[in-house]
């Protein structure tokens, strides 16, 4: 059995992605990140960087100690290596997809994340920075176009971790300030993923989980959510 820590935002979307296309078993551990949760020093004990997804596996393959893991992206590589799934074993098919989870890694979640914070949270607006990342979230929907050209899935012809991670950042491109049907592989792409019952089925948990979701956030949880420094009160 696996403890998910999950709230519903893109992170989190990836994790129960892979645990609904792979039928493992799982329990979902709320944590309210708009009222702090991701604080508390239970959670901070298996996430230090008081962020989820987090898991904790109390059955991995090497039938050792329960496994706590914190990042999105290493708990869907740990996730694919326990299953031997949504990864290949072949040496270049497995660079594919690990080039491209760290390239979802370390730009297209980043990027479009301040693409979210300063055109929908910022307490005032900064049209320099709604401009740069409207921009640059437009240039990386135009990488994974590009991309998707000439095969079905981001790393070849298989649905992968790669696929997983990419998918929950695309799914509010309206709020981006993009246009989906200006990257027409892209388009096809995500239609694909949207219609897999694990994708519907994973896309569920999210108004069980949370009531509110999809609903702007409130200005206490705004509170909460930015501005923290190593500091801390509370």
């Amino acid at each position: 059995m696996i403890d998910l820590y999950y709230w519903p935002t893109p992170n989190g979307h990836k994790v129960t992605l892979f645990l609904e296309e792979a039928g493992l078993p799982y329990v979902i551990k709320p944590v309210d990140i708009g009222k702090g949760a991701q604080f508390a020093p239970d959670f901070l004990a298996i996430a230090p960087n008081n962020r989820m997804p987090a898991i904790v596996d109390h059955a991995p393959a090497s039938g050792t100690a329960p496994v706590a893991l914190f990042e999105s992206g290493a708990i869907l590589l740990y996730l694919a290596e326990k299953t031997g799934r949504f990864i290949p074993a072949d040496l270049h098919g497995r660079a594919e997809v690990l080039q491209w989870l760290f390239w979802q890694m370390g730009g297209l979640g980043p990027m479009l994340g301040q693409n979210h914070h300063f055109s929908q949270y910022a307490p005032e607006p900064v049209p320099y920075a709604i401009d740069r990342y409207v921009k640059e979230t437009n240039r990386l929907y135009g990488v994974l176009d590009r991309r998707l050209a000439d095969r079905a899935y981001v790393a070849g012809e298989a649905y992968s971790i790669a696929d997983m991670a990419s998918y929950p950042w695309i799914v509010p491109w309206e709020k981006q300030g993009q246009t989906l049907s200006d990257f027409p592989h892209l388009s096809r792409w995500f239609a694909d993923i949207a219609g897999r019952p694990a994708t519907k089925a994973a896309y569920a948990r999210a108004a069980a989980v949370n009531p509110d979701y999809g609903k702007p956030m409130s200005e206490d949880a705004k509170k909460v959510m930015f501005g923290q420094t190593a500091k801390r009160d509370g």
